[in-house]
């Protein structure tokens, strides 16, 4: 069924398929009779793992980029994921960067994307997520008329994560503040954080992966993070994602100061900036590539994180997941968990059902 979905959706603008898809998701999710179908539909055994002090029901979770401001949780954890990475959240609202900004290569199995971002912010996303908050939407029924009414949001089976970043107006030398003031946001409301400091698509943000700039801000948010923990006495992991464009020295000197600065577990990789062997004539667009391409990439760099650490952390794996046998091949070197986004655009919703029956 799908193939003929995405042959429809491909038509469209990869943003307003994107969008278009977002949105239904959204709907199905409010419309219980329409959630229970699609849970029945992508329903999978159970797989429970238990990392970061966390229990999930299985280890494939939903990359961030996907659902940006937490709009669809309801829809997306009918589809069967462990986990759901909302994000990348920043602390103000802002647009990101100018339209055409994403960019499908059919031929290769990939795409481009340089968002830069775009977010509600953090007051928004708050509001999606925050079970004593509370939501009024429109439930239409057959034969009557629409009532509005306020429900409280409903718990999810798969564990909640928010992804943050700086407001591109940010300078570096003040980003610790944007961090932080989005821990403390969001430090009830998720099962871990991931700290974002390696986007392509934010000018100077890969800087904050330096040793010295990194270490700073580590620094600030688990000493933030201690703070939060006494105040709602819960354990808040934090992870930090990185670059697969890192040479090996870079790779090391970050991973030091993970380990120094008491963080939880790497997520390892982001989109890349590199290019080689693309067939399709997009392939030549600026921003973050994503898909089959970056497989390679991102085993390599899985690797060299696990042999690294030594057991000492969790790494996710992220990045070139396009099919179950990527999936048991990434958990096979040491991932704990993994997590797909164009792996969905290419293959559907039903790869997450496929990977998990598969492990």
């Amino acid at each position: 069924m799908y193939d003929s979905i995405r042959a429809l959706l491909f038509r469209l603008d990869p943003e307003q398929a994107h969008e278009l898809t977002l949105r239904a998701i959204s709907l199905a999710g409010r419309v219980r009779p329409v959630g229970w179908l699609l849970s029945q539909i992508f329903k999978a055994p159970d797989k429970p793992v238990e990392v970061f002090g966390l229990r999930f029901r299985n280890p494939v979770g939903l990359a961030a980029g996907y659902d940006k401001d937490g709009v669809a949780i309801h829809g997306l954890d009918t589809l069967g994921f462990g986990h759901i990475e909302i994000g990348t959240v920043t602390p103000l609202p802002q647009s990101g960067n100018p339209k055409p900004r994403v960019f499908r290569l059919v031929e290769d199995e990939a795409v481009i994307n340089r968002m830069g971002f775009p977010s509600r912010g953090t007051e928004f996303v708050q509001t999606q997520l925050d079970p004593d908050l509370h939501v009024g939407f429109v439930e239409r029924t057959f034969g009557f008329r629409p009532r509005f009414y306020v429900a409280y949001r409903r718990p999810t089976a798969a564990v909640l994560v928010v992804n943050l970043s700086k407001n591109k107006n940010t300078p570096n030398e003040q980003a610790v503040y944007d961090y932080i003031s989005l821990l403390q946001n969001y430090a009830r409301l998720a099962g871990y954080l991931t700290i974002n400091v390696s986007s392509p698509n934010t000018v100077g943000l890969r800087q904050l992966q330096g040793r010295e700039a990194l270490e700073s801000l580590l620094t600030h948010l688990h000493e933030q993070r201690l703070l939060e923990q006494t105040r709602w006495e819960k354990r808040l992991p934090l992870l930090v994602k990185l670059a697969p464009d890192l040479s090996a020295g870079e790779l090391d000197d970050a991973l030091d100061v993970i380990l120094r600065t008491h963080m939880d577990g790497v997520i390892v990789t982001n989109t890349t900036l590199a290019r080689e062997g693309l067939r399709s004539s997009q392939g030549g667009e600026s921003g973050g590539l994503s898909g089959a391409p970056l497989r390679v990439r991102s085993e390599e760099v899985l690797a060299q994180v696990v042999k690294r650490l030594d057991g000492r952390l969790s790494v996710v794996s992220v990045g070139g997941i396009m099919s179950p046998d990527d999936a048991k091949r990434r958990l096979g070197m040491g991932a704990a968990l993994v997590q797909v986004y164009t792996g969905l655009i290419y293959r559907g919703p039903g790869l997450v059902k496929e990977i998990i029956k598969a492990l």
